[in-house]
């Protein structure tokens, strides 16, 4: 039992590292427009190069687990990450932070890909769904831990100072990863790089995989619009929020740390594409919600959005750990490449309609994008199991 909670712990923190650096900047995003006189497009590649950096390099890394170990990489991946954020302090040119950003988002694949391939490992296939959930919990926490804490330092101390907060937090959180996760006992290690890629590609050829990833697309596109250009709108009239308030705003991911765990459950009972199904439905009426210029009405359209995001992506990650029966890193690589496509593309793609009719353009974006990750799940997910 012992084992069994210091496992769970682990991943836990590992999905709160791999994330707590991933939005940092979002909070920020009003304050790096104003110190280097850039445009919101400009400043919000500060998100874009850290999940474009992700995106290109999550297949190599779970290449490289699926060789070398599950926890030898995590760990690196995580203390890694304090190096570069760190650097973000020390210089004052925007293009210097988008290097460092990409940076940061080259360490970030070893810790989230091969955790989540950890999980398909290391716990039976019916107990998989929950134990997702308590690592997309752990992403909850990451996501408004680095808001949140660079929103605050910010305010407090200044925005470089807010990075120098940041890098101390990610270098006790990968110690601590590196203390409490157990090795591996399901790990198989591929024989050769060769036949790693060639499970990769075995993986290209399963249409419920590819669907799956598509959907990974379709989640974190919807979450970093959401929030990259939810910043600038209650940044203006009527809201006015300050940097610290627009953090206690993103509170509202804690909310994923309860929605996971229930959604782990209800997709055990009612299958994936049901639990999509109602995840996607609070998607969308969450954002029909921020609609309404009224800040309680606001966060509460955001909070059902998270929760619902939360539970698609525990419903998409266990799909990728239950159909894939060999070389899970490079699956779930191939899965976090897409993902992080979508999230790169959130960050940018909806900067035009922002500009020509605001923030209600950026909803129907939203909308349409995760409508059609609903419509993959409907089409691909059947209830036969597909390998790979």
């Amino acid at each position: 039992m012992i084992t069994l909670d210091r496992r769970r712990i682990a991943v836990f923190l590992a999905g709160a590292s791999a994330f707590l650096d991933m939005y940092c900047t979002q909070a920020l995003l009003p304050d790096l427009a104003e110190h280097f006189n850039a445009s919101p497009a400009e400043v919000g590649l500060t998100v874009t190069m850290a999940t474009l950096a992700t995106a290109l390099v999550a297949p190599v890394i779970g290449a490289l687990a699926d060789m070398v170990g599950r926890k030898r990489v995590i760990v690196a991946g995580a203390l890694a990450l304090v190096l570069p954020t760190l650097a973000i302090a020390l210089v004052d040119s925007l293009p210097a932070i988008l290097a460092l950003r990409f940076l940061q988002g080259l360490c970030m694949p070893a810790i989230f890909t091969v955790t989540m391939a950890y999980v398909g490992e290391e716990w039976p296939p019916a107990q998989v769904p929950e134990a997702v959930s308590v690592y997309t919990a752990g992403t909850a926490l990451g996501g408004v831990s680095g808001r949140l804490v660079t929103a605050v330092a910010a305010d407090f101390l200044g925005w470089r100072e807010a990075f120098l907060v940041l890098g101390a937090v990610n270098l006790a959180a990968g110690l601590a990863i590196w203390v409490l996760l157990p090795a591996a006992k399901g790990f198989r290690p591929s024989d050769s790089l060769g036949s790693t890629l060639r499970a990769a590609a075995g993986h290209l050829r399963n249409s419920r995989l590819v669907a799956t990833f598509g959907i990974g697309f379709t989640i974190l596109f919807s979450l970093v619009a959401t929030f990259t250009y939810g910043t600038f709108y209650m940044a203006a009239p009527p809201f006015n929020l300050s940097t610290t308030a627009q953090g206690l705003v993103f509170l509202v991911y804690l909310l994923g740390m309860v929605a996971a765990p229930i959604g782990g459950r209800m997709i055990a009972r009612i299958g994936p594409v049901r639990g999509m199904a109602v995840a996607v439905a609070g998607v969308c009426v969450g954002q029909i919600l921020t609609l309404v210029p009224l800040l309680p009405v606001v966060v509460a359209g955001l909070a059902l959005m998270v929760c619902g995001i939360f539970i698609c992506q525990t419903a998409s990650i266990s799909t990728v750990s239950t159909t894939a029966k060999t070389s899970r890193s490079a699956a779930m690589g191939l899965y976090v490449t897409l993902y992080y496509v979508g999230g790169s593309l959130g960050a940018v793609v909806p900067a035009p309609a922002w500009h020509a009719v605001g923030w209600p353009g950026c909803v129907a974006i939203v909308v349409v994008v995760a409508l059609a990750g609903l419509g993959l799940a409907v089409r691909f997910w059947t209830p036969a199991k597909a390998s790979s």
